[in-house]
């Protein structure tokens, strides 16, 4: 896997004509971007975040598409319980 890894970081340097090192810290930010934003929205959705908070963390379209998404898992969940 190590290997594999490091020659995907090696392609995308090449392709975007970047050094390796920036490749990784590119990556190491969007991955905390993603891991940060699962996090807020986790909070606003179990009620430890207020609408507000979340949408100042992490913008209107996630909270709305987040809220969205839990709206249908509900309505599938209901579905299912009550044939």
């Amino acid at each position: 896997m190590a290997a594999e890894l490091s020659d995907r970081v090696r392609e995308i340097a090449e392709a975007h004509g970047l050094p390796e090192f920036e490749v990784f810290e590119q990556a190491l930010e969007r991955g905390l971007e993603d891991f940060w934003e699962d996090i807020v929205l986790a909070q606003y959705l179990n009620g430890e975040l207020d609408r507000g908070g979340a949408i100042e963390r992490v913008g209107r379209t996630k909270v709305e598409r987040a809220g969205k998404e839990r709206a249908v898992v509900e309505e599938d969940v209901d579905w299912g319980l009550n044939p």
